[in-house]
Order: structure tokens, then sequence, then C-alpha cells
């Protein structure tokens, strides 16, 4: 077991411990949310819950749930569903590569569980995509396991509790949050205990405009106590996203139909369809013409390679739109915006890229990803 001494962490006593759980718990129960996941046991329905909530906001993540589980309300329903109904129910989510990780836990459940949710912090473990953070929250929530779910709200608690002078943001330190919460978590109630640690987090000891006098726990807080609460917790600033340009074709046809290209990459929003992208160099902001000029007789047109590329005669529009931002953990997507009608009769696509031509009533009928999205709220914004 780890010494928390060895980082400089010394531990309440056994009568302080259940002081601060009673006056935590207290709290909870006369000021916890009303949430549509709180109102259940099935392990199902907090597991889709936690993993919606990772990097979301509490608000953005109702809607989703509820549709979620309207449209697969079983681990069998998850386990079958075909990409294109997996990713609607998750569009606009962002991190598409949790909603793959739960239907493969999915089929995991069905093969090696007979369908059922496991009911062992350990064999929770075992499921794709979840980690110590989503078995902790399920154990104790859906099954009063006195497992700790530690995240960055509980995280930030504690080091203000403790005066932890660790960083919470180097993975390699979460094994003593950890240790923490093995001691003080509620062995009677380790399901509230951890969700009235989140709630706490979240709001009273938010990252930003904290308010520790309104705190239950203030008595207890070294950092209260000592007027440290702006040092704490450390963590060091995130790297800033790398930057990537691309243009945007948004590209008609004579009956107002719109190209949508599917990526079947492997990679970043796979699956998902949109406009037709191609990666580009970032364009002056004093730049007047959509037909880039440059010097170089080598170097193409964003116009003249879509059309080479998608094998396709345009006739170009002289349009400006809003540049679409979307920021990704760790990409910031720049998307200038080309619009284009198509001529020819035939609208042959070519046969080594996954292509349609949609109606914008039909838009609905394909899974769009924020990007996506943005750029067809930007040429939208143009037609007002």
């Amino acid at each position: 077991m780890l010494d928390l001494r060895d980082y400089g962490i010394e531990m309440w006593d056994k009568d302080k411990i259940e002081a601060f759980r009673k006056a935590l718990l207290d709290w909870y129960d006369a000021n916890k949310r009303d949430l549509p996941w709180r109102r259940t046991s099935d392990p199902y329905a907090i597991w889709v819950s936690e993993i919606m909530l990772q990097q979301t906001r509490v608000d953005t993540v109702i809607p989703y749930y509820e549709s979620f589980l309207h449209r697969l309300p079983t681990i069998e329903d998850l386990a079958q569903a075909p990409e294109e109904v997996l990713l609607k129910v998750w569009e606009g989510l962002g991190y598409y590569s949790r909603v793959r990780n739960m239907q493969k836990a999915a089929q995991q459940m069905m093969l090696e569980f007979n369908g059922q949710f496991p009911k062992a912090h350990d064999q929770i473990l075992t499921l794709k995509g979840i980690g110590p953070y989503t078995a902790g929250a399920i154990a104790s929530i859906a099954f009063q396991l006195p497992e700790p779910a530690v995240d960055g709200n509980v995280m930030r608690v504690l080091s203000r509790l403790f005066e932890v002078d660790h960083d919470i943001g180097i993975p390699a330190n979460r094994k003593i949050f950890q240790a923490m919460m093995e001691i003080l978590i509620d062995p009677v109630r380790p399901g509230d205990f951890n969700q009235a640690l989140m709630d706490l987090g979240a709001d009273i000891e938010a990252p930003v405009n904290p308010r520790p006098e309104d705190s239950p726990v203030r008595e207890f807080s070294a950092a209260y106590r000592n007027g440290t609460m702006d040092k704490y917790p450390i963590k060091a600033p995130k790297k800033k996203p790398v930057p990537v340009f691309f243009k945007g074709f948004i590209i008609r046809n004579q009956q107002n139909q719109f190209l949508l290209e599917k990526n079947t990459s492997a990679g970043l929003l796979s699956g998902f369809w949109s406009f037709p992208l191609i990666e580009s160099e970032p364009v002056a902001q004093n730049e007047l013409t959509l037909f880039q000029v440059v010097e170089d007789p080598h170097i193409e047109s964003p116009q003249y390679t879509f059309e080479k590329e998608y094998q396709l005669h345009v006739e170009w529009k002289l349009r400006n739109f809003p540049t679409v931002q979307h920021i990704f953990s760790h990409r910031k997507w720049q998307i200038e915006l080309l619009e284009g009608i198509v001529t020819d009769k035939g609208e042959s696509l070519v046969t080594d890229k996954e292509m349609v031509w949609v109606s914008p009533e039909d838009f609905h009928q394909y899974p769009f990803a924020k990007p996506q999205q943005k750029m067809w709220a930007s040429f939208q914004s143009t037609l007002k």
C-alpha cells in the first residue's frame, strides 16, 4: 500500500475522517443536483452517463444521454448497432473513439458476461475503454462497492484539503489521490461520497472563481485555513493545440444537392460524413480573392486541386464565408470555405471515394461531426 507520508501528506485520524464524511454527505443530501442518471441504479445507464460526462458539461450531456438510451436501451442494442446509428447518437459530443470503445465493451459483455454488466470491480476494469475512474464510478454508484472514482474535480478538492504539492496533470500522480480516496471514502455510501466530491469540485471548488467560504468542508481544508487556495491544485499549463488549415468545399449540383464525402480513414472522425476537405497552407488575412495567387507555378490553386482530385467541373462562386474553427484536444482546425456549382449533367463521382449527393432536408440521415455542422452553419449565415 502506498505510504502517503512519502509524498508529504499526513492523513487525518479516524474521528476526523468520519466527521468529514458526515459534513460532505449532509451537504450532498441537501444540495445534490437532480440528474437523470441519479434516478437509476442500472449500471448500463450509469456507464453511458459517465463516458458522456468526460470533458463535457452536464447540461450538454442530458439530452444526449436520454436520446442514447431511447435509441440503444440495452447492452445488446449497443453491441449490435450499425456504425451510422452509433455515430449519430454521439454526433456533436466529440471524442468518438469513446463510443466505439463502448460498443466493443458491449460486445465483450455479450460474449463474456452473458449480456450482463459485470458486478465485480476487477471485471469492470477489463472492459474496453473503461479505466480506473469509470470503473470506480460504476462500482460505487451502481453496486455500492467502496471504490474511489478519482477525476479532475476530486483531485482538485483533495489538493486543497491536504495542500498536495504534486501536479494533478501528471498521470503517474493519480496513484497518490487514489490512495487518499481509499482512506477517505465512506464504506456505507461510496457512490454518494464519490458524487458529492465531484459536485463540490464542479461548483464550489471549481478551477475558476471558487467559493471556498461556501464549502461544507472548509474547516477541514488546509489551503482555506492557510490562505493558499490560489496555489492548489498544482497543474502545469497545457500545450496549445497545433493549428491545421483546410479548404472546405461546399459543392452543389443543379438539383440543389450537396456533395458529401465519408471519412473512411482510421483516424480522426472516421465514419463521419462531411463536405470535402483538403488540407492547405495558411492564407494571409489580407487575401482579396478566393483563387490563391502564387508566384511558384508548380503550386496549384485549391479549386484546381479539388477538380482534379474529385474529377468534377465546377463553376466557382466568389463569396466570402466566416472562417470555421474547431479545437480538438491537440489540434485546432481552421477551415476556409469555397463554394461551387457542378453543371455536368452526369455528375459522376470518382470510384475511390465514398461520396453522395444529398439534399439538406436529408442531412439528418448522415452522422455529422462538429466541424461539418459548423461548416454548414457558416454557409447558411451568408444566405440570410
